[in-house]
């Protein structure tokens, strides 16, 4: 091709893409399909070896879809009773464009930052699987079609935590698989109680939910929901697969675990928690949760010696932010407490995204040449604790009214100086890591790229979203509500790293690795279970097994009065 035809490239997609907006079912449908035929095709060698560079193209029909498709659009894939139903409504919407922004600005970062590994093929394939489930767990909207891609979005991001092979990357891993069998588990048993009072086989998510209000099993499925969807968020004591596989993980793969992984389950609990119905009960126990979980966080990653392990701590705050509010929305009945946690968290996923893709930049940078890269950095981390004039506060002046002005109001007002603290922590573990590296060409646009996405992006999205003008954010009393905890945060910053001694670190996984007994006990556990898993996937018990479920379906269906063979 030659140097006109590249230029024309981009013409060329954004005309299609124009023609595409006339199809919105189209548009849904390639927004999961593209990466996942890509990523089924990189078994292929001649197209594995090239899957990081594909996995650039594959997210642009899901941002196309998350920005021109009318919110409401549905598709039936497949008839009943497989019934693989997508749909677009304000939270996956949002959650599906950032997404979307971040798998594009973080492939075109890996693109580069993996140019020599000679692994790079497997990493793709891995990555455009994970990102096929990401899209489609924001889009499906029947109970079996969100539980498959829940367990490929799962599953495949496996892969990007044990992509790099070293013993603590399979130790990491091994942990995060047990752990995704352990969530899926608890999910495949809720999800199997609640629909059994749908009529369908497969109904809609949002039909077996209007009935769990009524559910004689109510609180043991609400149970079973909350325990899945907090281990995929990293809620403590769930949390600690966390900071194992963010450690581990190549820098893009850590952008994506934190930034998007962890949101399935986000829109689990919004899709599953009922909207509008008070359950203060079961609401109580999220807010708490989420609550405890936001200052365990900060306090664990305080102690952390790198800027990874730090981020990934602040993730596991950040997700026990979100949880107390749909804890606080789902105690109130508020169904406008969903919108607004799925706001919050798009502006957690660019912010972690960049932040991430920032230390892979500083790195590779002489210290005085990665002065830039800190003040982006800074500036990133600031908004995420909600400075005033930032995207981080738009999202935080958002949530302020779902806690109310009690107790957890007053928590989650707080955990922002806690915020501030770990991200002076993060900047200044940056600046330790700046090293004489030459960096690989190509990571500083797209990270460029994505630092914008994360600053811009929520003032564009708030009034839309919360039905606010953007000039209350703005006001007065607006602006010093935000502003005490982010001075608060800074000013202990400045007196801790003067005065304090130096805090020992907590290892990542903190309470794996301080169980002392217990710890190894899981961890035997948690290999046995590795263990099992394999030797279930091996063929002839593979086989066997399908056989035997396949025998039992007949046997039921015909039981059941279903006409086989009639």
């Amino acid at each position: 091709m030659n140097w006109q035809e590249q230029a024309l490239t981009p013409f060329r997609i954004l005309r299609f893409a124009g023609e595409l907006v006339g199809y919105p079912d189209v548009l849904l449908l390639a927004s999961v399909a593209v990466p996942l035929v890509l990523g089924l095709l990189a078994v292929l060698p001649g197209v594995r070896r090239h899957s990081p560079d594909l996995a650039i193209l594959a997210p642009l029909p899901a941002l196309i879809a998350a920005l021109l498709v009318p919110r409401g659009t549905a598709v039936l894939a497949a008839p009943d009773p497989l019934r693989f139903t997508l749909s677009l409504d304000t939270s996956g919407a949002l959650l599906l464009g950032g997404a979307a922004v971040l798998w594009l600005t973080a492939s075109l970062y890996a693109a580069a930052y993996l140019r020599k590994d000679p692994a790079r093929g497997a990493f793709g394939a891995w990555w455009l699987l994970t990102m096929a489930g990401s899209f489609a767990v924001f889009l499906v909207a029947d109970v079996a079609s969100f539980y498959l891609a829940y367990a490929l979005v799962s599953f495949s991001a496996f892969g990007l935590a044990a992509h790099d092979d070293t013993p603590e990357a399979r130790r990491a891993g091994n942990i995060y698989l047990a752990l995704t069998v352990l969530g899926e588990a608890f999910l495949i048993a809720g999800f199997v109680m609640l629909a059994s009072g749908a009529p369908e086989a497969n109904p809609l998510i949002r039909d077996a939910v209007a009935a769990l209000p009524a559910s004689p099993w109510k609180g043991v499925i609400v149970l079973l929901l909350l325990l899945g969807f907090a281990l995929k968020m990293g809620l403590f004591p769930l949390h600690f697969w966390m900071p194992l596989a963010h450690a581990v993980a190549p820098v893009p793969g850590s952008a994506a675990l934190s930034g998007i992984v962890v949101k399935a389950g986000v829109i689990g609990l919004i899709r599953f928690l009922p909207q509008g119905v008070p359950l203060p009960d079961w609401g109580g126990v999220l807010t708490v949760a989420g609550l405890f979980t936001a200052y365990y966080g900060i306090a664990i990653g305080l102690t952390q010696h790198h800027p990874k392990r730090a981020l990934a701590y602040s993730t596991v705050s950040q997700m026990g932010v979100v949880a107390a509010v749909l804890g606080a929305g789902l105690s109130a009945g508020a169904a406008a407490a969903f919108p607004l946690a799925a706001f919050y968290a798009v502006n957690h996923m660019l912010l972690k995204g960049a932040m991430f893709l920032a230390v892979g930049i500083a790195m590779t940078r002489r210290r005085e040449a990665a002065r830039g890269i800190l003040a982006v950095a800074a500036l990133l981390g600031l908004s995420l604790a909600g400075l005033p004039f930032t995207g981080g506060a738009l999202a935080k002046y958002a949530v302020k009214d779902v806690a109310g002005s009690g107790t957890a109001g007053l928590l989650l007002t707080l955990s922002a100086a806690g915020t501030t603290l770990l991200m002076a922590r993060y900047v200044l573990l940056l600046a330790r890591a700046a090293g004489g590296k030459e960096a690989p060409r190509g990571l500083l646009g797209p990270w460029a790229w994505l630092s914008f996405a994360a600053l811009a992006a929520p003032f564009a999205l708030f009034a839309p979203v919360t039905g606010t003008p953007l000039s209350s954010a703005f006001a007065a009393d607006a602006l010093l509500k935000g502003a005490w905890p982010v001075a608060l945060g800074l000013g202990a910053a400045v007196l801790l790293f003067r005065v304090a001694p130096r805090v020992p670190e907590v290892p990542a996984g903190d309470i794996v690795v301080l169980a002392g007994p217990c710890g190894r006990l899981t961890a035997k556990a948690i290999a046995a279970v590795v263990v099992a898993d394999g030797w279930l996937r091996r063929w002839p018990v593979a086989g066997a097994g399908v056989v035997m479920l396949a025998v039992w379906l007949f046997l039921s269906m015909e039981g059941a009065g279903w006409p086989l063979g009639r």
